[in-house]
């Protein structure tokens, strides 16, 4: 289990924030959350059953709603690719690209939320997975 103070301090993030991101996860069933001195986060399920799409869809907001009909289908269209794209990914792959990259820091999965935690800071629902911990 890892707390939220923990992977903030870590990431260099609020814990407001990475708590509001734990909350997001769980309401997806990505995590399970504990209380009380010996709490925190986990995955609730393999890292290898969760793919990027996944992460994205439990943080993302309503970054875009039309009520025009003619374009609401092209953008459900291009989300569903999106996703599909992104889902292609798991967190496992994407742990083993970091864990390469950073041979001298120590790497966790909070490090895979890091782009998504300031985006959702900043209000926008772009998700960088490119940003190195």
């Amino acid at each position: 289990m890892h707390t939220s103070a923990e992977i903030a301090e870590e990431l260099t993030e609020s814990a407001v924030m990475v708590r509001r991101c734990f909350l997001l996860l769980h309401k997806k069933g990505l995590i399970e959350q504990r209380k009380g001195p010996h709490g925190g986060a986990k995955l609730k399920v393999p890292a290898k059953q969760i793919g990027l799409g996944d992460v994205y869809v439990a943080t993302e907001d309503d970054w875009l709603v039309l009520d025009d009909p003619t374009i609401a289908g092209l953008l459900k269209r291009v989300r569903a690719e999106g996703l599909l794209a992104m889902n292609e990914t798991t967190l496992a792959q994407m742990l083993k690209r970091i864990h390469k990259k950073a041979s001298s820091s120590r790497v966790t999965l909070a490090s895979i939320f890091a782009s998504r935690l300031s985006a959702l800071r900043n209000g926008s629902s772009q998700l960088d997975m490119n940003t190195r911990p």
